[in-house]
C-alpha cells in the first residue's frame, strides 16, 4: 500500500454504541486481563481506538480491539473511536511478526505436532500459512489445507494458540532476525505470517472468521493519541449518545481553542505504553 500524505487531517473522534464495534482479530488474554484491570481504576480513555466503518451505524476495529474488548467486559455502554478508512490514503495494512520467547524449541514442536490438520515442514513454501525462523536459523513452514482466507485464519488461531497459552508473545515489526534475537535474548522463535487485504479484515469481523491477536498491523497517519478523556462521560447511561456527541464536540472546541492539541508529522516511539 502506498504511503499516506504527510499531512494528515484532524482526527474523526465520535462516541459510538459498544456493540457496534465489531473485531476482526481474537483478543489478547496476556493484554486485555491486565488491561480490564486498569481500566476500572482509570479516570481517562488515553488512546482511542481506531475503526472503520463496515456498513450503516457498523465497524470494524483496526487497532484497539483488548481495549473495546476490557471495555465492554466492564459493561461500558459507549466508547470514544477515532473513525478513518482505507480508501482515505491515510491508514496503511501491514502484519507483525511474533517473538516467541520463555520457552523451548522441543515443547512448540511437541505442541504443534498435535494439531492433527497442519503438517511442518522444513524450509519456506509459498502455500504455506505461515513460517517460524528458529533461534537456530532453521524455517518452519506450516501447511494446513485450507481454501479461503476463513479456513487460513482458522488454522492460524489454533497455531497461535499454542504459544499463547505457553510462552511469552511480543509483536515486532523488525524483518531481521538477528535483530530480533539481539533485543528478546530469551527468544526461541520468529513467527512471520502472510499479507492481508483490506477486504480480508471487514470479512473476519463481518463473518467472526478471527485472525489471531496481534496479527494485523495498521499504521494510521493522524492518529490520535494521549486524547485523554474522560471515562465517566462513556460510562454515562441517562444521556444519549447523541448528547454526547455534542459534548466531545464541545470539548474538542474547548481543546483547539486553549492550542492543547499538537500535529506530528514525524514517525515516533513512545516509550511510557
Amino acid at each position: 500500500m502506498q504511503s499516506a500524505h504527510r499531512n494528515a487531517p484532524p482526527p474523526d473522534l465520535r462516541i459510538v454504541s459498544i456493540e457496534s464495534v465489531q473485531a476482526h482479530e481474537e483478543h489478547d488474554n496476556q493484554r486485555s486481563d491486565p488491561l480490564v484491570e486498569r481500566l476500572r481504576n482509570e479516570t481517562v480513555m488515553i488512546n482511542p481506538p481506531l475503526v472503520a466503518p463496515m456498513g450503516e451505524n457498523e465497524y470494524v476495529v483496526l487497532d484497539g480491539a483488548n481495549r473495546c474488548h476490557s471495555l465492554a467486559r466492564l459493561e461500558y455502554p459507549h466508547i470514544l473511536v477515532q473513525v478513518t478508512s482505507y480508501e482515505s490514503g491515510y491508514v496503511e495494512l501491514d502484519t507483525w511478526r511474533h517473538v516467541v520467547s520463555e520457552w523451548d524449541v522441543d515443547g512448540l514442536l511437541a505442541q504443534l505436532e498435535q494439531i492433527h490438520d497442519i503438517d511442518i515442514e522444513d524450509g519456506q513454501d509459498a502455500e504455506a500459512v505461515m513460517h517460524f525462523i528458529l533461534r537456530d536459523r532453521r524455517i518452519l513452514a506450516i501447511k494446513a489445507a485450507v481454501n479461503n482466507t476463513h479456513e487460513k485464519n482458522a488454522a492460524l488461531r489454533k497455531v497461535v494458540k499454542v504459544y499463547q497459552r505457553n510462552a511469552r508473545l511480543n509483536r515486532t515489526a523488525i524483518n531481521e532476525p538477528e535483530e530480533v534475537w539481539e533485543l528478546y535474548p530469551k527468544a526461541i522463535a520468529l513467527a512471520i505470517f502472510p499479507e492481508y487485504q483490506p477486504a480480508d479484515i471487514i470479512a473476519a469481523a463481518r463473518y467472526r472468521a478471527y485472525l489471531p491477536a496481534g496479527i494485523s498491523r495498521h499504521i494510521i497517519h493522524g492518529r490520535a493519541l494521549r486524547v485523554n478523556y474522560p471515562l465517566q462521560a462513556l460510562r454515562d447511561r441517562q444521556m444519549s449518545l447523541s448528547e454526547k456527541n455534542n459534548a466531545l464536540q464541545l470539548w474538542i472546541q474547548e481543546k483547539l481553542a486553549k492550542r492543547s492539541i499538537r500535529y506530528y508529522a514525524e514517525a515516533t516511539y513512545q516509550f511510557d505504553e
